[in-house]
């Protein structure tokens, strides 16, 4: 679908996803910057006050840097709002949100029509993370304006579907806005999403191992160490199931091939937890597709990087249409 201002002057089709504790002002800004949709949950604004000093912060930048470069103007910020009961400050954030009419919200665990309704009085988009296809109907109905499909392989709370399978059901009775999550680290996994149906490509992990991110150097390397096989998906550390780096689970003592299996009521997104380790400070988050992280780098550099080889995926990909059809 033709994508609505000011999301059609995107650099690359790429939302970086929100990062428990990783996502800051920093790393929202250099994404923006360098013409991708960078977004941050509101609850890593602590204590709630500081909701609106970041938000304040990104705004000006992203309009000294308009100002600066009329040519190539920022790409447009996301928050993302955890809608469950357990979060406290939901109302309080969203009023901040509102005060700074933030142009995307990322909704979570819960689709709420009186949330949908708030961030379109500001003239806001909202797009609501699904794992199922009924989760995704239920949004919709709820009033999302799009949705973002978390498939196998994502990082943090991610689903158990194939992304073939979960886009096909989707795309079967929708048409408005879609970000394909699911192991997206490289520019041919970008195109595949397109080629998928979606709008867009969701990409959490390799922005966990850049420069501005707020990851401690141990988990920036252990991304850049990692491959996929170093994924464990489990539901004990905050009570719904994730994908979590090995080496972080042995070192908190625990073993990553007998984890118990937890209470789902134990919801605990803030400190993490159903065992003394606290996800997401020493139990790390990562998807599947780390393999394709070599380094840490820059924003700017990561996603200079992915611009080439989502160019030159495309480039082949035509190459080969031409020679099916000749």
């Amino acid at each position: 679908m033709s994508l609505p201002a000011p999301f059609d002057r995107l650099r690359l089709p790429v939302i970086g996803s929100p990062l428990f504790i990783v996502s800051g002002p920093e790393l929202v800004i250099a994404q923006c910057k360098a013409g991708i949709i960078g977004s941050f949950p509101a609850l890593n604004a602590r204590p709630s006050g500081v909701l609106d000093e970041w938000l304040h912060q990104i705004t000006e930048e992203l309009a000294a840097h308009n100002r600066d470069n009329p040519d190539r103007p920022a790409a447009p910020y996301a928050v993302n709002q955890i809608v469950h009961k357990s979060n406290n400050r939901l109302e309080e954030d969203m009023e901040v949100c509102a005060k700074w009419q933030v142009p995307l919200t990322i909704t979570s665990l819960g689709a709420r029509e009186d949330i949908n309704n708030a961030v379109h009085a500001w003239g806001g988009i909202v797009l609501h993370d699904v794992i199922t296809d009924r989760f995704a109907r239920k949004a919709i109905e709820k009033g999302a304006d799009g949705l973002i499909p978390v498939a196998a392989g994502a990082g943090g709370h991610a689903g158990t579907l194939s992304p073939f399978a979960l886009m096909q059901e989707i795309r079967e009775w929708f048409d408005g806005l879609i970000a394909l999550s699911g192991s997206i680290a490289c520019g041919r996994s970008i195109l595949a999403a397109q080629a998928m149906g979606a709008d867009f490509a969701y990409i959490g992990t390799p922005w966990i191992a850049t420069k501005e991110a707020r990851a401690v150097d141990g988990y920036k390397n252990a991304i850049v160490e990692g491959r996929a096989d170093d994924i464990v998906y489990s539901n004990l550390f905050t009570g719904v199931h994730g994908n979590y780096l090995r080496p972080s689970i042995v070192a908190a003592g625990l073993d990553p091939d007998n984890l118990p299996e937890s209470d789902p009521s134990a919801m605990n997104f803030g400190s993490g937890g159903n065992t003394e380790a606290k996800a997401w400070k020493d139990i790390w988050g990562s998807g599947q597709g780390i393999g394709a992280v070599k380094a840490v780098e820059s924003v700017a550099d990561r996603v200079d990087r992915l611009e080439v080889e989502y160019n030159q995926a495309r480039t082949e990909l035509a190459a080969k249409a031409r020679m099916t059809l000749a």
